[in-house]
């Protein structure tokens, strides 16, 4: 029966990790769908090549530095236990390599492929993996820390702020460094629209990245004795909550209406396994809310050329997560309980913190030392064109 057991939490987070994988072609698709025509190439190769280098980074710093467990092991001895700790790391690389795909989607259309690529080895090998640690596994006692100031411990079932909210708030430094598109806000004031290229695309970016939530929520219990049903509701009641928000609050926009559940699927993820699907439901259109009002006043007001919306989206619903689960998790209102609202405040908060800290020191450095962005140029005349010689969409074919 050990055997067996062994073998079932093997394949039940081989299918999770599988799962969240896919999440990536969700990713990429999604901001193709976003980016103009001249950028879609580069939105398909970053998410692929960027997952690659995570996995190096991951595999021989990153998982070492957020658990202490490393693989220089004979192949005999990683096969114990069918494999499990080799495919527990293949589904945490897939949390840890969302850092980069969500990052990506603010710095389109004008960040430099190479240096964007050194950020994502440095934060998915060293700065992620830091909060990874602290939060899942209690490096450097943090979790005790938060026990002993508020009273609880920070409760962060599949990662609204461990993942979501670092990845959002460590994206806005490098957007405001970069700086707008070119020509996307003019001295008088006005704007030129960038409607995205293919809302097909986007659409399909979304389906695929909701579907994949399951298994990157459900598949969080990481052993299949501790899998539950309610999870699953509760994510599935956080996306309809965010999508039937959003479409409200933006008018049928298919942008926010595609943007929504996501939104709602990143919030319900901190407290996923401790609220009632009625607090879930809740949950997931308030944070539908906050992206549709947020993503207006970043691009129309405070002139953030946040092309994804990324800050918003992850950073701030992320974020909202992490609270909301010292809310809706209590028992008044329907929840499990085990929860501290103070802890989920200060805990989010720090995470917070120390993501616009690293933001701003990684990307800011490698501005500073080797440029991030195209030149304007470059910029013009497309990512595709400038780093990777080719179009999405050729005008014609050669003939033989």
């Amino acid at each position: 029966m050990d055997q067996l057991k062994q073998g079932a939490d093997a394949l039940f987070i081989l299918l999770g990790a599988v799962m969240v994988l896919a999440m990536h072609a969700g990713f990429a698709f999604l901001e193709l769908g976003t980016v103009r025509h001249k950028n879609q190439v580069n939105a398909l190769v970053k998410i692929l090549v960027d997952f690659c280098v995570s996995t190096i980074a991951y595999f021989f710093v990153g998982y070492t530095v957020a658990y202490g467990v490393d693989f220089f092991a004979g192949a005999g001895t990683l096969a114990a236990n069918n494999g499990y700790a080799l495919v527990k790391f293949f589904f945490l690389l897939t949390f840890a390599a969302a850092i980069p795909a969500i990052i990506s989607g603010g710095i389109a259309e004008r960040a430099k492929f190479g240096p964007q690529l050194l950020a994502t080895a440095v934060i998915v090998g060293v700065f992620y993996p830091l909060v990874e640690g602290a939060v899942w596994a209690n490096k450097f006692g943090f979790e005790d820390w938060l026990q002993a100031v508020t009273g609880g411990q920070l409760h962060d079932f599949a990662g609204s702020v461990v993942v979501h909210a670092f990845g959002g708030w460590i994206a806005l430094p490098a957007v405001l460094i970069l700086g707008a598109r070119r020509n996307r806000y003019r001295k008088n004031g006005e704007m030129s629209a960038h409607p995205p290229s293919s809302i097909p695309f986007l659409a399909l970016g979304s389906w695929i990245l909701a579907v994949g939530w399951f298994g990157f929520n459900v598949m969080s219990a990481q052993t299949i004795d501790k899998i539950s049903g309610l999870v699953a509701v509760n994510s599935l009641m956080a996306l309809v909550g965010g999508t039937l928000v959003a479409v409200l609050m933006g008018k049928n926009d298919p942008g926010f209406a595609y943007n929504g559940p996501l939104a709602g699927l990143v919030a319900v993820c901190a407290g996923s396994d401790i609220f009632h699907p009625a607090g879930a439901l809740v949950v997931g259109g308030l944070a539908g809310a906050i992206f549709v009002t947020m993503f207006t006043l970043v691009q129309n007001k405070w002139k953030i050329d946040d092309v994804l919306g990324v800050w918003p989206l992850h950073g701030l619903c992320g974020a909202w997560g992490g609270i909301a689960a010292g809310i809706f998790g209590q028992t008044g209102l329907g929840g499990a309980g085990g929860v501290n609202l103070g802890t989920q405040l200060l805990g989010t908060l720090l995470v917070v913190v120390f993501a616009l800290l690293t933001g701003g020191i990684v990307y800011g450095l490698i501005h500073k030392l080797m440029g991030l962005r195209l030149t304007q140029e470059e910029e013009f005349e497309g990512a595709d064109l400038s780093i990777h010689r080719i179009k999405a969409t050729p005008d014609h074919e050669t003939s033989w």
